[in-house]
């Protein structure tokens, strides 16, 4: 076997607060316990939840957008699951090879190229509670990570470790939300913040299972969002209302929210359904209930995922029907500079840390 560093190198979020509260430093390297295994980890993806952790956005007191929650006030329930676990090692997305395995777990499985799913259900799937890796335990802003044996999925593809990195954050919360939406075949769908991470993993999930798509996203991002998939896209400045008409789609999957959350409504058939799992541009919405009751729409929340989930995105993966995009990659020391540039929002798909030998 291997022979394993007693150190690695890691990204330590310290507190709520700004890029000064990650600390890359020397950590011990973990030891998996009954039922667990060890990863080397290969690369590591960037999502909104990270940086939302470390601003301590979940808080019930923040009503701004992702944006605007840096403002350095510690929040005890600030994190995914109330307190978050600080001083810890986030990362959501991992992509790794296992190089240990602790008691209970097949020995054969040290050289597997795994991607872990980030959504745990500790109780079982009849049970919504969740724990998340990166949230609520150490995640892969690291060299090394442990996982329950369970949760590291093999991958047969020849993908980069940085597309496999984008998978389980994104397109298991996407696969979630179009399954739970039970998109098939005819429907037409309507997705907010196409080119971001989720949004184009609903865009190219929601198109294999046969739905006409419209992505809505910035005008400098139009191609993209169809290149990826999506019949029409539509510049986020335009009058969506003017550009769909009322009444025009059967699913909304929107993680954006804020101020343009009742148009969303309007856009929606009778009996559609308005899916989120997110709210980058504001948590607090102005809801008519008129636009909801009288037209029999029903709101989806989601974000624990269900059992087929993340099976079916490896069957995907394998049959070669999806395919991430990779938009920058960074050495995990340059995490400050990767998370502004996710921020930032410039960028079409999704960024992802190295971590390196």
């Amino acid at each position: 076997m291997q022979e394993l560093p007693e150190t690695m190198k890691a990204v330590v979020t310290t507190g709520v607060g700004g890029y000064n509260k990650l600390d890359y430093r020397d950590v011990p390297v973990p030891e998996p316990e009954r039922g667990e295994v060890l990863l080397r980890v290969l690369a590591a993806g960037v999502n909104n939840t990270e940086i939302n952790t470390r601003l301590g956005w979940y808080s019930s007191s923040v009503r701004a957008g992702t944006d605007g929650a840096d403002d350095g006030e510690v929040r005890d329930d600030g994190g995914w699951n109330d307190a978050t676990p600080f001083p810890f090692i986030q990362g959501t997305d991992c992509c790794g090879r296992i190089v240990a395995a602790g008691a209970e777990v097949d020995a054969s499985r040290i050289g597997q190229r795994v991607i872990v799913r980030a959504c745990m259900r500790p109780n079982g799937f009849g049970d919504p509670r969740t724990v998340w890796l990166g949230s609520d335990f150490d995640g892969a802003f690291a060299n090394y990570v442990k996982v329950p044996a369970t949760e590291a999925f093999p991958v047969d593809c020849d993908w980069s470790d940085a597309e496999l990195a984008l998978i389980p954050c994104a397109y298991g919360t996407a696969e979630n939300m179009i399954a739970r939406a039970g998109v098939a075949s005819g429907m037409r769908v309507l997705v907010p913040g196409a080119s971001g991470g989720v949004g184009s993993a609903v865009v190219q999930l929601a198109k294999r299972r046969g739905a006409e798509v419209v992505g809505i996203t910035g005008a400098a991002k139009r191609d993209m969002v169809r290149d990826i998939g999506a019949d029409r896209v539509i510049a986020r400045e335009d009058d969506l209302l003017e550009a769909l008409g009322a009444e025009s789609v059967d699913v909304v999957f929107d993680n954006v929210a804020g101020p343009g959350f009742g148009t969303m409504l309007k856009v929606l058939r009778r009996g559609g359904r308005y899916v989120s799992s997110g709210a980058i541009a504001g948590p607090i919405v102005e809801l008519d209930m008129r636009d909801m009751y009288l037209k029999d729409i029903t709101l989806i929340g989601c974000t624990a995922w269900d059992e087929p989930v993340f099976p079916n995105l490896v069957s995907y993966i394998e049959a070669g029907e999806i395919r991430p995009l990779v938009s920058a990659t960074y050495p995990l020391e340059k995490i400050a500079q990767a998370q502004e540039a996710f921020g930032g929002k410039a960028h079409a798909g999704k960024i992802v840390l190295l971590p390196g030998e």
